[in-house]
C-alpha cells in the first residue's frame, strides 16, 4: 500500500526491508505531523521544515513524525486508507517498515487457517488500524510497502524472552537483509513473558541494528504494535512528566484505563517532537519509492504511467486539483504536489524545502526540475556543533549537557570536569569506564570523559529506563567550592546502560567518544568526500554530508565544490540567501 504526500510539504522516506521468519514483512512509510489536543483546543506543534512567506507569520509550523499502531483483524482484504493522506501544512514523513508474521511453532500461521492470503490480509489490518491512529492524533501515515510470510519453518530461533528474540531478530535482519529500511517488525504467534507482548528499541527507528521490534498475535496485538512503534521512534512515557487526562481509557504508552487506548498523550507527542528536532528519525523525511500494491490513481504517489496524483477526491479538492485532474498534469502545469512545486510550477533552484533541524542538519534545496525536496541527509560524523561543545554523531549534537538532561530532566546538567579526573580513574561504582564481570574497570587517564556518565543537580529518578542499583552521589571540593557528581547505571532495551558516556560525544581536541575509549577522529576515516585532505572539506567551499557527498556553499558547484557557479546556492544554513532560474 502507499501513502503520499500532497501539498507543500517535506517528505521523509522509509524504506523496505525484508525478514526471513515466519512471519508478515511491512514496509510503511509516514507522514510526520503532530497534533496537540486539549480539552478546548487543538494545537499543531509541527517540525519546521519549510519557510512559506504565504503564510501568517504568527503560524509556526513544524515537523514531527510519531506513529502509534492499532491492531485489529479484520476478514476479507484489508486496504490502508487512501481517504486522507495528506496534512494542512508542514511536512509529511514516511515510516518505512517490515511487518514480519512467524508463526512460533507455525501458530500464527495456523490461527489465519494456514493460508498465507489470510496472514498477509492480517497484517494489512494491522497496519491500517495503525495508520487510522496516526492519521488522525499525528497526521502521519503509515503505509504497507512490503510484506513477508514464512510458511515454512522459523529462520531462527523463536525465545518467550522477548528482547532475547528481538536481538536474534535484528542479527538476521543485518546478515540478510539487503534491502533499505528505516524498520521491521516480526509478528509471532509464541506468548513472549512480557506485560507488553514485545519488545522494541528506543529511538531505534532508521538504524539496521535497532529498527524493529517483536510483536505477540493476538491478544491485544493492537496495542503492543502501537506501543512498540512508539517506542521505536522515541515516544516514551517519563514516571512522574507525562500525565494521561483520560484516566478511564487511558492512553497509548500508560498503565492507567479500563479500556484498550486509542490516544496518545499531549508529551508523548512532544517527545516525538523533540526527537525529530534533535536530529533523530532522518530517514522519515525522505518518500519511498516503491509501495506494496500495484499502482493506482488516487493513493497520493506519482507512479508509473501517471504524470501527477493528489490523492483522494477529498484531497485533490483541497490542493491540486487545478495542476492535476485524474492522474494527468492540467495544461500548462508542470507539478502538483511537492515541497517545490508552486502554482504548478516547479520552485527555483536553490529555495530551501527544507531547513535544517540543529547544528549537524543540512537544509535541502529545490533543484529547479522536481517538484519534491531531495532526500533529507545531514553532516557526516564528525563535525563540530554547539559552539564547538560537542560533535555530530549520526545526526545529532552528542554532549555530555545533552545526555544528563535527557536522563535526568532538564535542571541537570554534566557535571565539572574535575569530577570525571577525579572519579573516573578509581574504578570504583561511582567512576569507572565499564564492567568486566564483577570488576568496575578504572579509566586511563585519557578516556576519563568517556566512562561514566557524572552528572549535576539530577532528580530522584530518571525520566526513562530503570535503575539497578541506586544514585551515584559524590561531592568533590575544588577551589573552596562543593562540586555535586552525581549518576546511576539506568538500563533501557534490556542491556542498554545510559549511565555512560555516549559515543561520539567529544573528549577532547579532535577526539570523539567510542567504547568507553577516547580516540582521535583521524581513526575513524569519517570523510572520504570528494576534494577532501587533512585539514579541509569539500576543497574548503561546502561541507560534507552523511551520503559522502560535497554540498556547497553559495557560488560554489562540482563534486569537489572547486568550480564557480553563480547559479549554485547555499546549503548550510537555514538562513541561505537564494539565487537562480527555473528549469
Amino acid at each position: 500500500m502507499r501513502a503520499g504526500p500532497q501539498f507543500n510539504e517535506t517528505t521523509h522516506r522509509s524504506s523496505v526491508c525484508e525478514l526471513p521468519p515466519l512471519r508478515c514483512i511491512v514496509k510503511i512509510p509516514l507522514l510526520l505531523i503532530m497534533q496537540f489536543k486539549k480539552p478546548q483546543q487543538t494545537y499543531m506543534h509541527l517540525t519546521r521544515t519549510r519557510r512559506d512567506p504565504q503564510r501568517e507569520p504568527e503560524v509556526d509550523w513544524d515537523v514531527g513524525p510519531s506513529f502509534e499502531c492499532v491492531v485489529t483483524f479484520l476478514g476479507g482484504d484489508q486496504d490502508l486508507n487512501l481517504c486522507v493522506f495528506f496534512s494542512q501544512g508542514g511536512e509529511h514523513c514516511y515510516y518505512q517498515g517490515k511487518v514480519r508474521d512467524v508463526p512460533h511453532s507455525f501458530v500464527a500461521y495456523k490461527k489465519h487457517r494456514l493460508s498465507v492470503g489470510h496472514t498477509n490480509n492480517y497484517a494489512k489490518s494491522v497496519v491500517n488500524m495503525a495508520d487510522m491512529i496516526f492519521k488522525e492524533q499525528l497526521n502521519t501515515r503509515i503505509v504497507l510497502v512490503a510484506m513477508e510470510t514464512w510458511s515454512a519453518d522459523n529462520k531462527f530461533n523463536i525465545d518467550d524472552d522477548p528482547m532475547v528474540t528481538l536481538k536474534e531478530f535484528m542479527k538476521y535482519r543485518k546478515d540478510f537483509i539487503k534491502e533499505k529500511c528505516d524498520s521491521v517488525h516480526l509478528f509471532s504467534g509464541n506468548r513472549f513473558h512480557s506485560s507488553w507482548g514485545g519488545a522494541s528499541y528506543m529511538g531505534g527507528v532508521c538504524s539496521l541494528t535497532k529498527g524493529g521490534g517483536v510483536n505477540e498475535v493476538g491478544r491485544e496485538q493492537q496495542m503492543t504494535y502501537l506501543n512498540l512503534c512508539d517506542v521505536d521512534v522515541c515516544c516514551l512515557s517519563f514516571p512522574g512528566e507525562c500525565k494521561c487526562d483520560d484516566r478511564w481509557s487511558g492512553c497509548i504508552m500508560d498503565d492507567v484505563g479500563f479500556y484498550l487506548p486509542k490516544r496518545f498523550s499531549e508529551c508523548n507527542v512532544e517527545e516525538y517532537h523533540n526527537f525529530l528536532n534533535s536530529g533523530g528519525g532522518a530517514c522519515l523525511f525522505n518518500k519511498p519509492l516503491k509501495l506494496l500494491d500495484p499502482p493506482v490513481c488516487g493513493n497520493g504517489f506519482v507512479e508509473p504511467g501517471e504524470e501527477c496524483d493528489c490523492g483522494s477526491p477529498l484531497e485533490c479538492a483541497r490542493e491540486g486539483e487545478a495542476c492535476c485532474d485524474k492522474c494527468t498534469l492540467t495544461q500548462g502545469s508542470k507539478c502538483s504536489n511537492g515541497l517545490c512545486c508552486n502554482k504548478c510550477q516547479m520552485e527555483f533552484m536553490g529555495v530551501v524545502c527544507r531547513d535544517s533541524v540543529n547544528d549537524c542538519d543540512i537544509p535541502e534545496n529545490c533543484t529547479g526540475n522536481s517538484s519534491q525536496c531531495p532526500p533529507n541527509v545531514h553532516k557526516m560524523d564528525g563535525y563540530t556543533c554547539e559552539k564547538d561543545q560537542g560533535r555530530c554523531f549520526n545526526g545529532r549534537c552528542k554532549t555530555k549537557d545533552r545526555q544528563c538532561k535527557y536522563i535526568w530532566g532538564e535542571k541537570a546538567t554534566a557535571a565539572d570536569k574535575f569530577c570525571y579526573e577525579k572519579l573516573n580513574i578509581e574504578g570504583t561504582e561511582k567512576g569507572n569506564c565499564g564492567k568486566d564481570k564483577d570488576t568496575w574497570i578504572q579509566c586511563n587517564k585519557q578516556d576519563i570523559h568517556c566512562g561514566y556518565l557524572l552528572c549535576s543537580n539530577i532528580s530522584p529518578a530518571p525520566r526513562l529506563g530503570e535503575l539497578q542499583g541506586g544514585l551515584t552521589s559524590f561531592s568533590v571540593a575544588r577551589h573552596s567550592a562543593s562540586l555535586d557528581c552525581s549518576g546511576a547505571h539506568v538500563l533501557i532495551d534490556g542491556d542498554t546502560d545510559l549511565g555512560y558516556v555516549e559515543d561520539g560525544t567529544a573528549c577532547g581536541t579532535d577526539s570523539i567518544c567510542f567504547d568507553q575509549k577516547c580516540l582521535p577522529i583521524q581513526q575513524f576515516n569519517f570523510s572520504t568526500c570528494p576534494g577532501t585532505t587533512d585539514k579541509i572539506v569539500c576543497s574548503g567551499h561546502g561541507v560534507c554530508s552523511s551520503e559522502l557527498k560535497c554540498v556547497c556553499y553559495l557560488g560554489w558547484a562540482g563534486e569537489d565544490c572547486n568550480s564557480t557557479s553563480p547559479l549554485s546556492y547555499l546549503v548550510v544554513g537555514p538562513t541561505a540567501s537564494v539565487s537562480g532560474t527555473r528549469s
